[in-house]
């Protein structure tokens, strides 16, 4: 018996079933793990390539007060992101609440009464629903501005239904924005590769040039060698929270595109005439830089895990998305459990095995934006980070667990073992 097997059986309380069933798999993950390194170190050497052409310095970390008039770390942050994924402009913020605030941002900046958008990838992330006008009675809600909404589901196989697309812009010459989210979110699919994506934008640009292609990129950053910017993408968004902070950044969102779109954003923001020439950075500049340098290896972590988690429970005869061989774009493993009782099991091992507040026990609750009890096991360093190990679900047949994060890969998979071995119990 090895060291690390006696450790993880003694004090983890993992079986030797358990064990050896991951090693195992492990050992079968070797090329696709071969592969999640090159793709790594391909974005390493862009993110640093990118620092070096945007003249990055020490002086850029520097606080300022007040107004925060030429603050030389909030200027260089927005040309890094925009250098990084290859965009005219962009924003970048700790100010930012989340994921959904810079989301939320770009569709209210850009959506005027009497304009259309349609998502294509179903309905979006629950968190968009109050936004768009769902669900409540929000008076600023898009759809209560006298925006058109409409969604396009996936076919039954999971794929994009490019013919509804073209025949929806077709008949309705109002649409301003096509809106994809890249990420599955709480639905058990693929994730949209960035091939997906070049495809999308090919046939939206062919009917008009005109409509603007928006991104959510939310757990997507740096899994594949290109961004959606790359493929012809107008506007995209995502969390500092999530891959690009590289677990260091304590908050915030970035918005990347077309320099006109970041304008209008720019002014919705904060007003028209200030733009983005005021705010403080309070001295998170530096976290900002930093998490940007360590994201592809952080991003690639977690890859890893849940790699390493797919391939574990399809061999314990649980069906899984994605396929753990397949091509991925978002950094999240579902796993179909199908009962509640093992969706609490799953949680309450990965908060076990976290490195903060491991003693607690999750449980489901009413999470704002959600329209079903939300269990989240998150013993994270940073709120809500879901770059660190985590795992989530939505109380609701056919109780799909959603792991994802991992700041190192050794997490991970201390985190899939324990799962697994609380499920057998």
């Amino acid at each position: 018996m090895t060291r690390i097997e006696g450790l993880l059986l003694s004090e983890y309380k993992i079986s030797q079933e358990t064990f050896h069933l991951g090693e195992a798999v492990e050992k079968n993950l070797k090329q696709s793990f071969d592969q999640i390194e090159k793709i790594k170190e391909y974005n390493f050497y862009k993110v640093l390539l990118a620092m070096k052409k945007v003249g990055l310095s020490d002086q850029h970390f520097n606080w300022t007060t007040g107004y925060g008039y030429s603050d030389l770390g909030r200027e260089k942050i927005d040309a890094l992101y925009a250098e990084v994924f290859k965009t005219e402009d962009a924003i970048v913020r700790s100010s930012f609440a989340n994921g959904t605030h810079v989301l939320g941002l770009c569709l209210k900046s850009l959506l005027k009464q009497g304009d259309g958008l349609v998502s294509v990838t179903g309905k979006p992330y629950d968190t968009l629903d109050e936004i768009i006008g769902l669900k409540g009675d929000y008076q600023k809600s898009l759809m209560n501005q006298g925006i058109d909404y409409q969604e396009i589901s996936f076919l039954q196989d999971g794929s994009l239904d490019f013919k509804e697309i073209e025949k929806t812009l077709e008949e309705n010459p109002n649409i301003k924005m096509i809106y994809v989210q890249r990420s599955t979110g709480y639905h058990f699919r693929q994730a949209l590769t960035i091939e997906n994506i070049k495809k999308v934008v090919t046939l939206v640009k062919s009917i008009n040039p005109s409509v603007i292609c928006m991104v959510d990129n939310c757990y997507g950053e740096f899994l594949e060698r290109r961004e959606p910017t790359e493929v012809g993408v107008d506007l995209l968004a995502g969390s500092l929270i999530k891959n690009p902070g590289g677990g260091i950044a304590l908050s915030g969102g970035y918005i990347a595109g077309k320099e006109t779109l970041i304008k209008l954003i720019a002014q919705e923001h904060t007003m028209p005439g200030i733009e983005r020439e005021c705010g403080l950075t309070f001295g998170q500049s530096r976290s900002l830089f930093q998490g940007l340098f360590l994201a592809p290896n952080t991003v690639s972590q977690a890859i890893k895990s849940a790699v390493f988690c797919g391939a574990l429970f399809q061999k314990a005869g649980y069906e899984v998305k994605p396929d753990p061989l397949q091509e991925r774009s978002d950094i999240i493993q579902s796993i179909r459990l199908g009962s509640r009782e093992k969706v609490l099991a799953f949680c309450e091992a990965i908060q076990e095995v976290a490195p903060v507040d491991a003693f607690v026990k999750p449980e489901p609750w009413d999470m704002p934006g959600y329209s079903h009890k939300i269990i989240m096991a998150a013993g994270t360093f940073i709120q809500g980070s879901s770059i660190e190990l985590s795992a989530d679900a939505p109380i609701k047949e056919p109780y799909i667990v959603y792991f994802q994060g991992g700041l190192d890969y050794a997490h991970g998979k201390i985190g899939a073992l324990k799962a697994l071995e609380n499920l057998k119990k």
